[in-house]
Order: structure tokens, then sequence, then C-alpha cells
């Protein structure tokens, strides 16, 4: 009996013994990867508050234009964030957008076949290519980085190959004539919640336009389907990394992918499906595109691979893979969405978004470095 009672651990000794690592709510904190992305969103509102919050950059149609460019980046975030964890890059996501739009645009509008057969057929070929983009990463060894960098240049050459010989030019319009009593186009192109917005114009809580043939109509009529989808996707993104089983393997396999096999995850399939889900991501970036313009262009999606690889490291994911978080990379995004529109309301010139772009890139990578070693004690 003496020696039952010896052998129970009481909490102060528990508290006494090394083996019983004490974390710190800072070290917790650290340890987080989207540290980094909220610390950068909370100074980019306060810092356009201050300098542009007279300008009407965060009136509801000022929110809805950073909104819009926000939910561009983050659509494409989403699918390269789940793939750098998974350990790989996919640099063809860019030209994928491009292709995807014009494969709708001449299938649709050259071509005269349903806008509906037209989304399925750009999507199911997106998501294809997405698969052999993978398929040929785990077969031949080589590193994504270099596949994926000749898909970039394949597919653009592809798409402007197949704008020309179809139609004799890059720039294919159109498309939202063709898209009318469409059943499956308004999912990507549409508005919803329009009648909550005509309810708050008639109680002049919005503005409304003054003068025209739409006097009286509210300015923001409603929230674009690519908001809805930046939004759902982000949701899945992270419900599939923290609540299932294949969100633990994407993590595995990006740390250690030799470990991660002798423990029966299946790799090889994880990072061919985190290919095909960012082409799909791709995708949808660009049916929305050509819904919202009615054009498809070949140029179209040009360098957005790179955004959406620095929209995921400000997020904390590391460029090793095994690292990361979708609600980082879509804070890395709604921070882009809102210097892109900030600068434009403060009258700043343009080109300079791409020296943020390149120097919040810098700082993240360091910053992102620093903690790292501060945790795992590296030099």
């Amino acid at each position: 009996m003496a020696d039952t009672e010896s052998s129970k651990t009481t909490p102060a000794d528990a508290e006494a013994d090394e083996r019983v690592r004490q974390v710190s709510w800072l070290r917790r904190a650290l340890v987080r990867p989207e540290l980094g992305s909220i610390c950068g969103a909370i100074l980019v509102f306060a810092f356009f508050l201050i300098v542009a919050g007279d300008t009407g950059m965060f009136s509801p149609e000022g929110a809805i234009n950073w909104g819009v460019v926000s939910a561009q980046f983050a659509i494409i975030a989403v699918g390269a964030c789940l793939l750098m964890i998974a350990g790989e890059f996919d640099l063809s996501v860019g030209s994928m957008i491009g292709f995807t739009g014009i494969v709708i645009a001449v299938i649709s509008v050259h071509w005269g076949l349903p806008t509906w057969l037209a989304i399925i057929v750009a999507f199911m070929m997106a998501v294809a290519i997405g698969a052999f983009n993978g398929f040929l990463v785990i077969r031949s060894g080589l590193p994504s980085f270099i596949v994926s960098l000749a898909f970039l240049y394949i597919l653009r050459g592809l798409t402007i190959f197949l704008a020309i010989a179809t139609t004799r030019q890059t720039i294919i319009g159109g498309v939202r004539d063709k898209a009318e009593g469409d059943w499956l186009a308004p999912l990507f192109g549409g508005k919803v919640f329009t009648g909550f917005f005509s309810w708050l114009a008639a109680n002049d809580w919005i503005r409304t336009f003054e003068r025209g043939n739409r006097a009286g109509e509210p300015v923001v009529d409603g929230i674009p389907m690519l908001v809805l989808w930046a939004v759902g996707l982000i949701i899945f993104g992270h419900w599939l990394l923290t609540r299932t089983r294949f969100g633990n393997w994407i993590y595995a396999a990006g740390g250690d992918a030799q470990a991660a096999r002798h423990v029966g995850v299946p790799v090889s399939r994880v990072k061919i499906l985190m290919f095909m889900f960012t082409a799909f991501c791709a995708a949808v970036f660009a049916t929305c595109q050509v819904m919202e313009f009615g054009s498809a262009a070949a140029d179209r999606g040009l360098l957005k691979e790179f955004e959406a690889i620095i929209c995921v490291v400000i997020g904390g994911a590391l460029l090793t893979g095994g690292y990361g978080s979708v609600v980082g990379a879509a804070l890395g995004a709604l921070i882009f969405g809102v210097v892109q529109q900030g600068l434009f309301f403060t009258g700043v010139e343009s080109s300079l978004f791409r020296v943020f772009l390149g120097v919040i890139l810098l700082l993240a990578v360091i910053l992102n470095t620093w903690i790292r070693r501060s945790i795992t004690g590296e030099r």
C-alpha cells in the first residue's frame, strides 16, 4: 500500500520534474505561423487609417475595392500555402490563370459552346495539368521549382498560341454576352446580398448614385462571388490542415518525407493532390476574372505565382516545408490588398507596390528565421 501511494505523482511533483516541460504563453505565441502576418496587418491598417482615413478608403465602396484585391491574392495563396507546407512549389500558377481564361473564352465565344461546359472543361484541363506537374516531380525526382518553372513557359506559350491560332488575337471578348442566362457562370461572376445593400441604401446607411441612369441605386450593390470563393477556400484550407488526418499528412510530407513514408503516409499522393488543388485555385481565380471583365487575355496572371508565394511566406510558412498556416497566408493577402489600394488612395505612385512586395518578403523571411532559431536554439 505504501509503495502504491509513493508511486503517485502530485501536481507539485510534476512541476518540479524537469522532464515536464513548461511552455510560456509567449513561447506558444512565437511558434504560431500567423504571428508575423497578424502584426503586419495591424501595422498596415493603423498606418492607412492615419494617412488615408479621410479619403474614403474605409468607406463601404473603398472596403469593397481592397477586399476584392485581397480576395484575388487569397484564392491563389491558399493553394500555394498547402503546396508549400507539403514541401513543393508551383511557379506555373500565373500561366495557369492565363491559360484557363483563354480556354473558357475560346470554347464559349469562338466555338459557340455553352459557358458552363467551357468552365467545366477549363477546370478539368487545369487540374489535369496540375496532376501531371505533381507526377513529374514525384517520378523524376527533380525539384518542383524546375518542373513548374518549365510549365510556366510551356503554358504561357500554349496560351498565346491557342489564342492566335483560333482568333488571331490575344484578347478575346464577348464572354459576358455568352454567359447571359448560364446556370454556372453566376457562381463566379455574380454578386450576393444585393437585396441587403438595397435595403441599406433605402435607409440612407450607404451612399447612392445621385445622377444618371443609376440615380438612387447603392454604389455598393453586393458582395462579388470572388470574395465568397476566397472566404470559402480559406475556411476549407484551414479545416483541412487543422481538423483532418490528411492535414497531418500534408505537414508530415513537407517536414520529412522519408520519415512520413516509414509511418505509412502516402507522400506521393499527398503532393500530387496538392499540385491539383493549386491548379484548381488558379482556375477559380481565372474564371472569376474572366466573368468580371467579360474577356480573356493571354498575358493575364503575370507574376501571380510570386505574389502567392510572398503571401504564404508573410503568413509564416517555411520555404523548406512542413510549417505554415492558411490563416497566415490569408492575412498576407489582406496586407497586399490594403497596401495596393492604400497607395492609390494616398496618391502614391503605384509602381512602388512592387518595391513593397520585395521589402516585405525580405523582412518576413528574416523574422521567420529569427523566430525559428530563437525557439530551436539554432545558429
